[in-house]
């Protein structure tokens, strides 16, 4: 549903990019999750490799009692909606990953 303002709203974002510098804020999802039920956001640094997002959602998403980190060696992820087949050595922003992309994978 649409919201409309009874008055001209001019403020700038508090989350936009600029503020950030060389970090960016990604929103990771773990799609299909019963415990994690929306995408959670992290500042990450854009030339993080993309093997340490996965790394550090395995430290994250282990909250899950059921979870199994290894299983996400073989996850299925989209990057802003869009399937990719990341390569874990190259940077978030080689990847594709940009300020407040959705990165989301499914086991």
């Amino acid at each position: 549903m649409a919201v409309k303002a009874m008055y001209d709203y001019d403020w700038p974002s508090r989350s936009a990019a600029e503020f950030y510098g060389d970090d960016q804020l990604v929103h990771v999802w773990f799609r299909g999750n019963v415990f994690f039920v929306s995408a959670q956001t992290f500042r990450f640094p854009k030339a993080m490799p993309f093997g340490e997002l996965v790394g550090l959602c395995k430290g994250f998403f282990a909250a899950d009692p059921d979870f199994v980190p290894d299983a996400m060696d073989s996850a299925n992820w989209k990057v802003d909606g869009q399937p990719i087949t990341p390569d874990l050595d190259r940077s978030l922003e080689e990847n594709g990953v940009g300020h407040k992309s959705l990165v989301e994978f499914t086991l």
